[in-house]
């Protein structure tokens, strides 16, 4: 019986994500004949090329992808298993760790915190960012827990459980010189500056869609992805912007942002998503199970 050398198979991964032997060598610090030399026995064993040679570059086979999609399973499996394993030994509590964009409601992340707190013991780490670096560190099993206001990709989705956990209305807020515009609303809103999502979100897709279908012509000043920034922005006068209630609970007062009025059939999305692995967080699975926002 012959046994997989796991040597063998780290280097071939880095050699198929490098795009050579020569920057594969770089990066491990290796000869580039003993890099070649690993690669040819691992080929001898498992009886095909994993790659072919086109115009000086090195191109997965058949053979190849099948056995890249193998081994980036096995070493996240890996990684999973230190995870898990390290976290058990280094305290009873549970280590759950939790990706939010920037564009989700800081009231909803507090709201997930506390359930997960009721849930059992845990400490919990918070991490704000990108959607596609947030996906990565989720894919890599390296956070447990993603809230986002959109749903994951759909080539991708196979890899994650992901459910909806709040439909939000979303509404127009302003600074208050802005308040006549409540007056014959939506249609005051024609020619009027607006600081707006980034086309990224699916929300400004929405409001896009929206606007175009009323025939109303905004004029987008600023555009942001943070919306802390959005708020601040819209809070000095700079624009209007478009958010949900429960984004805006803190901002909205005298002498501050004003609702001027609903976006009848624009809603915020929440999601909540997990990725698929062997060994389940137990606060992150109950999480995925019983959050809702009530």
């Amino acid at each position: 019986m012959q046994w997989l050398n796991y040597h063998h198979l780290y280097y071939f991964r880095v050699i198929a994500s490098e795009g050579g032997v020569a920057k594969a060598a770089e990066k491990l610090r290796l000869g580039q004949p003993t890099l070649s030399t690993q690669l040819k026995q691992l080929e001898e064993m498992v009886g095909k090329p994993l790659f072919e040679r086109r115009n000086r570059k090195m191109i997965l086979t058949e053979a190849g992808k099948a056995a890249l999609d193998y081994a980036n399973e096995i070493f996240r499996l890996g990684d999973e298993m230190l995870e898990v394993l390290q976290d058990k030994l280094v305290a009873n509590a549970t280590h759950l760790q939790i990706g939010a964009l920037d564009s989700v409601p800081k009231s909803i992340i507090l709201s997930l915190v506390k359930e997960a707190l009721q849930i059992g013991p845990c400490t919990v780490s918070i991490l704000e960012g990108k959607g596609d670096e947030l996906f990565r560190e989720l894919y890599a099993h390296r956070i447990d827990l993603i809230l986002a206001n959109y749903p994951p990709p759909a080539l991708e989705q196979k890899q994650v459980i992901s459910k909806s956990v709040a439909k939000l209305p979303v509404y127009v807020f302003g600074a208050p010189r802005f308040q006549p515009l409540r007056r014959s609303f939506p249609r005051s809103l024609n020619g009027k500056p607006f600081v707006l999502p980034t086309a990224h979100s699916k929300l400004r897709h929405d409001l896009n869609h929206y606007f175009k279908l009323q025939k109303i012509h905004i004029t987008p000043i600023a555009e942001t992805q943070d919306t802390g920034l959005q708020k601040l922005l819209a809070k000095n006068g700079i624009g209007l912007a478009p958010f949900s209630e429960v984004a805006t609970k803190d901002f909205v007062k005298p002498g501050s942002l004003q609702r001027i009025g609903r976006l009848n059939g624009v809603y915020e999305e929440i999601w909540l998503v997990s990725a698929q692995r062997k060994l389940e967080n137990p606060i992150a699975a109950n999480l995925m199970k019983t959050f809702t926002l009530h």
